[in-house]
């Protein structure tokens, strides 16, 4: 149990390549960038080989038949859980919770390996140190070298401690650490205006999240008396917490939710986000932190199991989010800002997975996408690399031969990611469909209705996501050339740091979804990915979570079948449109003018936040700006003049008629007689007996004639 033992090196090996990166780095930033790459490589790696032997010390445990465990090590056999505590970081005591029990607030600094974190170990460190590997090529000729590779590293610990977090307070410094350095990465190029908004952007959407988050916390705690994360679930499933309790900590964790994860209303950050450079892009907002959101969800599936309302809240934002960012994808131009919108959209579809109950459904499109997706940003990244920065698919075209390594596992990922059997995407978009065309007998207990409109507005999605994605293959690979002459001469393919990571990459989105073969395909049998995520899952009274619906095999090869359909003739309209120039693209924008408009521009979301919320806010910060400037400053100023001029008089009077005429006038005249007086004490005789003598004829002259 070595293993479990160094779980906590996991995030302590990137933090520390931060840490040496970020002090020194910058004695190397200039001729010795191979020390700054050695530190920020060997950190990830290690981290992701620590994370490997976890995985597999996790997979192969005998939990009838545990091993000695270190002391400070906890087994929970019926959730194949192993905790690690470190150190008590906050011991406040006891105190009286909503329910009236006695509670005991004690944070510690838990690390938890279970099935769900070793899923998202895996994800964020593989995925990651590729990105890393990839990152040495493209950054190559950028300044700030060690600067970028600080952040990343820094990400990547952050990322670690709300995957490991074992209580929901320790979850929340990693989750507002990755919030930190996704704002330092978007905003990477900050001397560009259009990047250091798009990292305030983001910081400042996130925050407001992050106060739902913080609320259901609070929230939480009084009434469950921990923040422990499997004891909250156990007590919730108890039945123990009154229904609206658990259904209002549960609203407030998704709001939480939807700012990381980019749902509506909270999604607006992460397309600007394409911002900073495009390995920012692959790791954050493809395979890592939006996935946060639907891991904190699956990570609280104790609550959300027992809140049917919440989890209709879930469901339905993630489903109107699915086809709302993909219908702006169908005609956007930025390769990376199709991506972008893909991105809000597929996890608007793991939404619906946890939110219809499906957690393992949810989750294993979140691992599945971390490929796939991850793939397409590092795959547009080499595009742009190629085409000298320029990122417009109207400036691209018949780069298929050219870029032949970019290009076909560019294509790998679009197969995935459209829906199409066989590659992974396939397997997991799938099983979502399915999970929400039969919910209505669920966990949720969903209305009929309500559940078959989540369900149509997924298989509507997944049609509008194999168009738009062969849409910017076709544009990119295929169609006319209309590459600019000039840049025409230094198209070339990526170098291999940057093709080796597509390639394995790739690997994963073809194969990576075999793990979680269709039950219909196997019998009816658990796949392996629901046997290995199923002990994760909290059931109420001890009952299992999913309900049996019946259903024919029919009916799940006819649902199957029309998902596949959904997306072949999605691919096929796109084929028909784009493959070549044609110009139906081009009629039917100028036929339908302002529904193509609408959709440009975004449905002028960001102009209507704008009108409704940042402009009258910051005419609120102004108004309260003049008030405290004229209002309470001008009544503290205008009672400071008052003071000073009184003072300034007081002042007057005290020195010219107190001191002056009073004490200081009397002093001068008597100075004045005696300096008078003294003139008149020579000190001789005869002027003496002058003086005696003219004083007796004074008297005698004033005696004679008065």
């Amino acid at each position: 149990m070595t293993a479990i033992s160094l779980l906590w090196l996991i995030p302590v090996l990137p933090a520390l390549g931060a840490l040496l990166n970020g002090l020194f780095g910058w004695r190397f930033e200039h001729g010795r960038r191979g020390v700054i790459t050695a530190v920020a490589l060997a950190s990830t790696a290690l981290s992701m080989l620590l994370a490997l032997w976890n995985i597999v010390t996790l997979a192969t445990l005998d939990w009838a038949h545990l091993p000695a465990l270190p002391a400070n090590v906890t087994a929970d056999a019926a959730h194949h859980s192993l905790s690690l505590h470190l150190a008590t970081w906050i011991p406040v005591g006891n105190f009286l919770t909503g329910l009236g029990h006695t509670g005991h607030f004690n944070v510690d600094w838990l690390f938890v390996l279970d099935p769900l974190s070793s899923i998202m170990l895996f994800v964020v460190t593989v995925v990651g140190f590729l990105i890393h590997v990839y990152s040495v090529g493209y950054m190559a000729h950028d300044t700030g070298y060690f600067r970028y590779f600080t952040y990343l590293n820094l990400f990547m610990a952050m990322m670690l401690t709300l995957v490991l977090g074992g209580n929901y307070l320790v979850m929340f410094i990693g989750w507002e650490g990755v919030g930190l350095c996704s704002y330092l990465l978007i905003g990477f190029y900050y001397t560009k205006d259009f990047c250091a908004d798009a990292g305030k952007k983001a910081f400042l959407t996130n925050r407001i999240g992050d106060m739902g988050f913080a609320a259901g916390l609070m929230l939480m705690l009084y009434w469950f008396g921990t923040l422990n994360m499997a004891q909250v679930n156990s007590m919730a499933v108890s039945g123990a917490v009154p229904g609206w309790v658990i259904t209002a900590i549960a609203i407030l964790l998704f709001v939480g939710a939807t700012g990381k994860s980019a749902q509506i209303p909270l999604y607006v950050w992460l397309p600007d986000a394409m911002a900073g450079p495009t390995p920012v892009s692959a790791l954050i907002h493809a395979a890592t932190m939006v996935t946060s959101g639907v891991y904190l969800v699956a990570r609280s599936n104790g609550l959300y199991t027992m809140s049917p309302e919440a989890l209709m809240v879930v469901a339905g934002v993630g489903g109107v989010t699915a086809l709302y960012a993909a219908s702006i994808a169908l005609v956007q131009n930025d390769i990376k800002k199709v991506l972008a919108y893909s991105t809000v959209s597929q996890l608007g579809y793991m939404f619906m997975g946890v939110g219809v109950g499906a957690y393992a459904a949810g989750v294993f499109h979140l691992y599945t996408h971390a490929f796939f997706k991850g793939l397409l940003f590092l795959g547009s990244g080499a595009v742009i690399h190629a085409m000298s920065g320029e990122q417009d698919m109207r400036k691209m075209g018949q780069l298929w031969k050219k870029l032949p390594h970019t290009a076909k596992t560019f294509l790998i990922a679009t197969l995935a990611i459209s829906g199409v059997p066989l590659f992974s995407g396939f397997f997991s978009k799938d099983e979502i469909l399915w999970q929400a065309h039969v919910s209505s007998g669920g966990p949720g207990h969903f209305p009929a209705g309500y559940a078959q409109l989540v369900w149509i507005l997924g298989v509507v999605a997944a049609l509008l996501t194999a168009f738009y994605m062969f849409r910017l293959v076709y544009l990119t690979f295929f169609n006319s050339n209309r590459v600019d002459p000039e840049v025409e001469h230094h198209v070339h393919e990526a170098p291999k740091w940057m093709t080796i990571p597509l390639w394995l990459l790739a690997v994963g989105a073809f194969a990576g979804g075999y793990i979680g073969l269709p039950k219909i395909w196997l019998g009816g049998h658990e796949n392996t990915w629901e046997k290995w995520f199923s002990p994760v899952l909290f059931h109420p009274h001890g009952a299992a979570l999913e309900h049996a619906v019946e259903h024919s095999a029919a009916a799940e090869w006819g649902a199957m079948g029309l998902s596949v359909l959904v997306a072949l003739a999605g691919i096929a309209l796109a084929t028909l449109w784009y493959y070549r120039e044609t110009g139906t693209p081009s009629r039917l924008a100028a036929t339908f003018k302002v529904p193509y408009r609408i959709l440009l521009n975004k449905y002028f979301m960001d102009e209507i936040y704008s009108a409704m919320f940042i402009r009258p806010l910051l005419r609120l910060c102004e108004g309260l700006w003049w008030w405290d400037r004229w209002i309470v400053d001008g009544v503290v100023n205008g009672v400071r003049n008052l003071t000073v001029g009184a003072s300034y008089g007081s002042l007057a009077v005290d020195r010219y008629v107190v001191d002056g005429a009073g004490v200081n006038g009397t002093a001068a005249t008597f100075k004045w007689f005696s300096r008078l007086n003294r003139k008149v004490q020579t000190g001789q005789f005869q002027h003496y007996a002058l003086g005696v003598v003219a004083g007796f004829v004074l008297l005698m002259v004033w005696y004679l004639y008065r």
